[in-house]
C-alpha cells in the first residue's frame, strides 16, 4: 500500500514499561495498517495493549522499539505537521468545569491554524442548545459528546477515538455514531477502540484483535464472524452431566462446541438443521436441558473462540 493510500501503519511495534521482572509488555511487535478512508476498530481486553497501541499512534507515548508512520509522516520529524491534521479523543476528557460549552470549543479551535466554525461542529455533535452551559452542568453523554466536538473542530483527515461510547446511554451513542458515519463519509479516516461489538460492527469496515499485546485477528467484522463456521449461536446448559463435546460437534448443522463455565456455545448453520439434531441427541442420550437460546453470532464469539476470554475480561 502506497504512503498515499495509507493514514497509519506500524511495524515490529513494542513498548515495554520499566519495572521488577523485566517490566510489562504492553504491546509485542505488532503491524498495522489502516487505509485512509477507513474505520478501522482495535478490540481486545482490558489489559490488552489496545490504549498503548493508540497512544503511540497519536505521539503521546515512544515506542520502544519499532516503526510508526501515521499520514505518511512521523512524530520524531513532523510533530507540528501531525498535530494539524489529527484529532484525537482520549478515553476520559477532563475539561475546566466553569467554561461554557462554546468557549471550550473555541479555545480548542485556537489551537489549529485551520479548522472548523465552532458553531457548525455544535450543530453536528447536536449540542447547540447547550453553547451557553457550563461544562459541570453537562451529563455524560453531552461531555462525551463535547469531547468528540473539541477533536473534530481542527478539521482532521484522521480521527482518534478511544472508547467513545463508554458509559453512555443508547441515545447519545446512536448520535455519536452517526457523527463518526458522517466523518467517514467525507472520506477521511477513523481509528477507535470499543468494548462494544455492536459498535464494532456497526461503524468499522475492519477490525483488528488484540491480545496480550499481539494481533491475533484481521478482517472485516462479518469476515471474522463467518470464520467461527455459523452465523448462529446456540447457547445450553444442562440439568445434569457434561455433553460429548466430539460427538455434538459431529452434528449436521453444527460447526463447533465451546465449554464457557457450565454452559455450551454451539456454532450453528443453518439453525433449522443443527437445532434439531442437536435436541434429538440430547434426548437420545438422556440429557435434560436446564437451559437453551439461540443468538446471533458476534465477534466477541471471535475472541472467545481464540483467546477463552471475553473482551472485557
Amino acid at each position: 500500500m502506497s504512503d498515499a493510500a495509507c493514514a497509519v501503519r506500524c511495524r515490529a511495534l513494542v513498548k515495554r514499561y520499566a519495572g521488577k521482572g523485566g517490566g510489562v509488555l504492553a504491546v509485542d511487535g505488532l503491524d498495522l495498517e489502516v487505509p485512509a478512508g477507513e474505520c478501522f476498530g482495535l478490540l481486545g481486553p482490558n489489559g490488552a495493549g489496545k490504549t498503548t497501541t493508540v497512544e503511540i499512534l497519536e505521539g503521546l507515548l515512544r515506542p520502544t522499539s519499532g516503526d510508526v508512520e501515521v499520514l505518511g509522516m512521523r512524530w520524531s520529524t513532523d510533530e507540528r505537521a501531525l498535530r494539524e491534521r489529527l484529532g484525537v479523543s482520549l478515553q476520559q476528557t477532563h475539561l475546566p468545569e466553569r467554561l461554557s460549552v462554546e468557549e471550550v470549543l473555541r479555545l480548542f479551535r485556537s489551537f489549529f491554524a485551520r479548522g472548523r466554525d465552532p458553531d457548525e461542529v455544535l450543530r453536528v455533535v447536536s449540542l447547540e442548545e447547550k453553547k451557553k452551559a457550563w461544562y459541570e452542568n453537562l451529563s455524560g453523554g453531552q461531555k462525551q459528546r463535547l469531547a468528540v466536538a473539541c477533536a473534530l473542530v481542527g478539521d482532521p483527515e484522521l480521527l482518534f477515538l478511544d472508547e467513545p461510547t463508554t458509559g453512555l446511554d443508547p441515545q447519545s451513542r446512536l448520535q455519536l455514531w452517526d457523527v463518526i458515519d458522517r466523518f467517514k463519509k467525507d472520506g477521511r479516516t477513523v481509528l477507535l477502540t470499543t468494548h462494544y461489538m455492536d459498535e464494532a460492527e456497526r461503524l468499522c469496515d475492519r477490525v483488528g484483535v488484540v491480545d496480550h499485546g499481539k494481533l491475533i485477528a484481521l478482517g472485516a467484522p462479518q469476515e471474522l464472524i463467518a470464520s467461527l463456521g455459523g452465523q448462529e449461536i446456540i447457547e445450553l446448559t444442562l440439568a445434569s452431566g457434561q455433553l460429548d463435546e466430539a460427538a455434538v460437534g459431529a452434528l449436521p448443522g453444527l460447526h463447533g462446541v465451546r465449554r464457557i463455565a457450565d454452559a455450551y456455545a454451539l456454532a450453528a448453520d443453518p439453525l433449522h438443521v443443527a437445532l434439531p439434531a442437536l435436541v434429538d441427541h440430547l434426548r437420545a442420550h438422556g440429557h435434560t436441558l436446564e437451559r437453551l437460546s439461540t443468538r446471533r453470532a458476534t465477534l466477541e464469539d471471535v475472541f472467545v473462540s481464540l483467546t477463552g476470554r471475553h473482551l472485557r475480561d
